[in-house]
């Protein structure tokens, strides 16, 4: 149920009112007491995102997730020579002559 905004045409009194969204607007105002309050036009409330965010990576099937894994584990020997790729092996550390 959303939160409408109102307010009394006779005092001025704003105020909010958790409601349905087929119930009637109210008239009632809390403040004076009189059948005055209109529902006010509002923009919505938006999103609000906290923390870290979404990424597309959040929603994976298991099977992918799983597939990332194993690519992870068997990259991570990479750098020491252990994948077998050329260019990922280390160079090789000579001395320098004098």
């Amino acid at each position: 149920m959303p939160t409408y905004a109102y307010e009394c045409a006779a005092c001025g009194h704003e105020f909010e009112k958790f409601e349905s969204i087929k119930a009637k607007p109210s008239k009632d105002c809390p403040a004076c007491k009189k059948k005055k309050a209109e529902r006010q036009i509002s923009g919505g409330a938006g999103f609000l995102f906290k923390g870290q965010g979404f990424y597309t990576t959040d929603y994976r099937s298991s099977s992918y997730k799983e597939a990332a894994k194993k690519d992870s584990s068997s990259s991570s020997s990479c750098g020491t020579g252990g994948c077998g790729k050329e260019a990922c092996a280390k160079p090789s550390t000579s001395s320098a002559k004098d």
